[in-house]
């Protein structure tokens, strides 16, 4: 069983993305476990089996939500993992 683990920030609500993600998951590849827990303020870390595939604190984005996919596949397969693509962001303008 691939375990997924996502940190994200409480008072960013973040939790939304999280859930987001978790569904898209379950959906996508059943029997992944997708656990979302509050941390550290604007983070969004996952780690697909222990090892961290994500860091919002160090890119500044979002994973893309089939890059994570792609990855819990080859955590299935026993495969080695790889970066995830950023999500790009959308709506977002410098006033």
């Amino acid at each position: 069983m691939v375990i997924v683990d996502v940190e994200y920030c409480g008072k960013c609500n973040f939790e939304w993305q999280c859930k987001m993600l978790q569904n898209f998951l379950i959906e996508k590849q059943p029997g992944t476990e997708v656990i979302c827990h509050k941390g550290r303020q604007g983070s969004f870390e996952v780690k697909i089996n222990d090892q961290l595939v994500h860091s919002k604190l160090t890119t500044l984005a979002f994973p893309d939500h089939e890059s994570v996919l792609e990855n819990v596949q080859k955590a299935q397969e026993g495969l080695p993992l790889s970066k995830i693509k950023e999500q790009p962001i959308e709506n977002c303008c410098i006033l």
